[in-house]
């Protein structure tokens, strides 16, 4: 009788297995909240650089904003990439897109500590990068314009990072 009790039960359904690659959105419109900050300025770089090289961005006021299909919001209420638990929406889309490039993990670092105002990774470039992302947000008004100064510094940190050596600590002199 217990055996057929067991045949007959719903089974649980299997766990879905990633067979590849996560596929990655192309030109699509993403969507965030006007004022961009360090996580919006990263993130919308690591999109428009890792994710979705054809992005267009579009900077809302949350109260009148209407999404509309197909948008992608990110940093923002109801987004579709946004805080999850104790990481920062940088962090949430390297996870979500499945993106492990090691030159990205200290950005991730700084990024968080900065937008959660903690000393998780006590980076100590950090303190840095802070300044300089508070220096584009009073020196630009327009988030198109802040988002090309950070993006250039992002660029410019990336590449330190990816030439770093590990066993050293400092970037490889050419």
């Amino acid at each position: 009788m217990q055996e057929l009790a067991e045949r007959l039960a719903p089974s649980e359904p299997a766990p879905v297995k990633q067979t590849g690659p996560v596929e990655r959105p192309r030109g699509r419109t993403w969507v965030t909240r006007t004022g961009i900050h360090v996580d919006r300025m990263a993130s919308a770089w690591l999109v428009r650089r890792f994710i979705d090289p054809d992005a267009k961005f579009k900077f809302v006021t949350a109260r009148e904003y209407r999404h509309k299909q197909g948008e992608l919001r990110f940093d923002m209420f109801d987004g579709e990439y946004t805080h999850k638990g104790e990481l920062c929406t940088f962090e949430v889309l390297l996870r979500s897109f499945e993106i492990t490039d090691a030159a990205l993990r200290p950005i991730a670092e700084i990024v968080h500590d900065i937008d959660l105002k903690v000393d998780t990774y006590g980076r100590p470039e950090t303190k840095g990068f802070e300044l300089f992302v508070n220096a584009i947000a009073m020196a630009h008004r327009e988030d198109e314009d802040r988002l090309s100064r950070a993006s250039a510094m992002l660029d410019d940190l990336y590449e330190l990072y990816k030439r770093k050596r590990p066993d050293r600590g400092r970037a490889e002199d050419r």
